[in-house]
């Protein structure tokens, strides 16, 4: 879960590898480094902590060389020191690589290394085994190096290497780590991710598994695993360059909280056609297809999970088929009923999921068709499914995700309502009346953010806490884990979510005067329900805020304060009711003085299981 940049071509390279860096630095954040050519030997440069550490480092200007490799770390192998830091050089530093991903069978290849060989490990991490391989291997040719290196590693890796002897090359190769190459007039970039070269270039070559990839400045050769040249044609990115700025917002979150209406405008109207039918981008899903699905599996992590939990209720309302839906790393372990007659369905905001994608694969094994939903286009999960149905929310750089999930809910009920209404299963009448709603919740979102000051007075008040509970029933239950997910992650806060109806199996033992609950009620028929949970954790002395819709006031006797969504349908509701949850989570850690954009111990794409 590591940013990896690298540059090649007639300008020099530090300054562009640097702020391909900062553009990835969601991807891990724990220290930096760069490699480059200088004097025919490779100067490699590292630092801990944020960006700007290194660049304090590389500030001469003689430090730079028109060619370079960058990396910015998320430590999954040693802790984040200097030395466990990338780039990873062989003894001599002739090679430098950068790594993403984990290699399995490190320990044994470092045995081998040191012993038959007398190579000395400066680091902890797995990742320098693949320099000393590379090293090992090298007699002039680095591709022929890399491509030895790669027959004894295990695991996943994309990996970008530079040999001193060769300083007019960059040679990467890629194994279920995401791997990226933006093509310019006189150079040549590589990249984990699209965010990184949008400023140089929108043209790019989305590198496949086990495929290499050969960087001059003037030209760039795909191999595939056989040594084979593989012809492709560019992509062109369509994503804006200062889609991944700030602008006038403090964080990157709070921007992408406010890009919600637009986004989920955006992801919306584009699959309409003009007479209101849904248009699945160019999925082609017959009644004949529909018919011959018995189950539906969604599979995700994460935040993409609650979206799941959400659009499992939907879409099996709509369809009348059995939705199951699974974490991807425990349904790989699982003994499932997966066949031809089987519709799987993988969430993941990156399209590089490590879990899911394998989840993914295994599926695909045995004849399921696959249906990715995915917001980064040419992801390695969206060219390995059968059907992709992006959600069009742009770049998205906080680690805590926020408009990738609320249009992954748009994408649930698009999905449900076209299946629905295909099959049968839903009537004319239901059917506009649930698009009315959906093309209604742009406004309505609008509307919750013109309240933000009252969600920032709720976090002064209750930034203090250090328990807090998310309750909810039917739909708000999958809203609850979400809602809970924001608040632990960016403020370090203990937060537990749990369908309301489970707390007197146990959960409400722990329910006292110091604890915080936020009881979700904007399901119409649960509601009554719903203010009977919100009695009892108030009878055990809990401060409640409870979370309805408009006109709902009832809920008023039982919370010490409540926040209000515009009236819609049940179904639609969570979109709504995530929002001020969302800004409940920025303010709170903006309170705790928390780095809200780069939370300690995450990261943004999780390429690693």
């Amino acid at each position: 879960m590591c940013g990896i940049v690298g540059y090649i071509g007639s300008d020099y390279a530090k300054e562009k590898v640097i702020d391909g860096l900062r553009r990835l630095e969601y991807r891990g954040y724990d220290s930096a480094g760069i490699a480059m050519p200088v004097s025919g030997a490779i100067q490699i440069t590292k630092a801990v902590g944020e960006l700007k550490n290194l660049e304090a480092k590389i500030s001469d200007p003689a430090f730079d060389a028109p060619v370079a490799i960058g990396h910015t770390r998320w430590a999954t192998h040693g802790k984040p020191t200097e030395l466990n830091a990338h780039p990873h050089g062989n003894m001599d530093n002739s090679i430098a690589i950068v790594h993403n991903g984990i290699i399995e069978n490190y320990q044994e290849l470092r045995e081998w290394l040191a012993e038959e060989y007398g190579i000395k490990f400066k680091s902890e991490t797995d990742s320098e085994v693949i320099a000393h391989l590379i090293g090992l291997y090298y007699d002039g040719d680095l591709l022929d190096a890399v491509n030895k290196a790669v027959e004894e590693m295990r695991g996943a890796y994309a990996v970008a290497a530079m040999a001193a002897a060769e300083p007019d090359k960059i040679v990467a190769v890629r194994k279920d780590a995401p791997l990226v190459v933006g093509a310019g007039n006189g150079f040549n970039m590589i990249a984990s991710d699209v965010p990184a070269l949008l400023k140089y270039t929108r043209d790019v070559y989305f590198i496949e598994n086990n495929e290499t990839v050969v960087l001059t400045k003037d030209s760039v050769v795909i191999y595939d695993e056989n040594g084979n040249e593989v012809q492709r044609d560019i992509q062109a990115v369509e994503w804006k360059a200062d889609a991944a700025d700030k602008a006038e917002y403090d964080h990157f979150m709070l921007k992408e909280i406010h890009e919600q209406p637009k986004v989920i405008q955006e992801t919306l109207l584009n699959r309409l056609n003009p007479d209101d039918s849904i248009k699945l981008d160019d999925i082609s899903m017959t009644k004949e297809d529909i018919d011959n699905f018995n189950k539906i599996y969604i599979i995700a992590c994460g935040t993409a999970y609650h979206a799941g939990l959400v659009g499992k209720m939907v879409i099996e309302k709509m369809t009348k088929i059995p939705v199951e839906i699974d974490v991807a790393s425990e349904f790989r372990y699982r003994d499932t009923f997966i066949d031809d007659k089987t519709l799987f369905i993988a969430i993941s905001q990156s399209g590089e999921t490590l879990d899911t994608l394998a989840a993914l694969r295994d599926a695909k094994d045995r004849g399921a068709r696959i249906l990715s939903v995915v917001n980064a286009v040419g992801s390695s999960i969206a060219r390995e499914s059968h059907d992709v149905f992006y959600t069009l929310a742009g770049p998205e750089v906080a680690v805590a995700s926020t408009k990738a999930y609320t249009t992954q809910l748009i994408c649930m009920y698009l999905i449900g309502l076209y299946m629905g209404s295909t099959k049968g299963t839903i009537d004319k009448e239901y059917y506009d009346f649930m698009l009315k709603e959906l093309k209604d919740l742009p406004g309505k979102v609008d509307r919750i953010l013109l309240s933000e000051e009252k969600y920032k007075k709720l976090a002064e008040r209750y930034h203090f806490n250090d328990h807090v509970f998310f309750i909810g029933r039917g739909l708000d239950s999958g809203v609850s884990y979400e809602g809970s997910l924001k608040l632990k992650e960016i403020s370090y806060i203990h937060s537990f979510a749990i369908a309301a109806g489970e707390l007197k199996h146990g959960t409400i033992a722990l329910m006292d005067k110091d604890s915080l609950v936020v009881a979700l009620a904007t399901q119409d028929r649960l509601y009554e329900k719903m203010v009977s949970n919100i009695v009892e954790v108030q009878a055990r002395g809990a401060h409640i805020i409870g979370l309805a819709k408009e006109g709902k006031t009832e809920i008023e006797k039982t919370s010490d304060e409540v926040i209000y969504i515009p009236q819609c349908a049940d179904e639609v509701a969570p979109v709504l009711a995530v929002i001020p949850l969302q800004i409940f989570a920025y303010y709170v850690a903006l309170e705790k003085g928390c780095n809200i954009d780069k939370p300690k111990n995450l990261a943004k794409s999780v390429t690693v299981e």
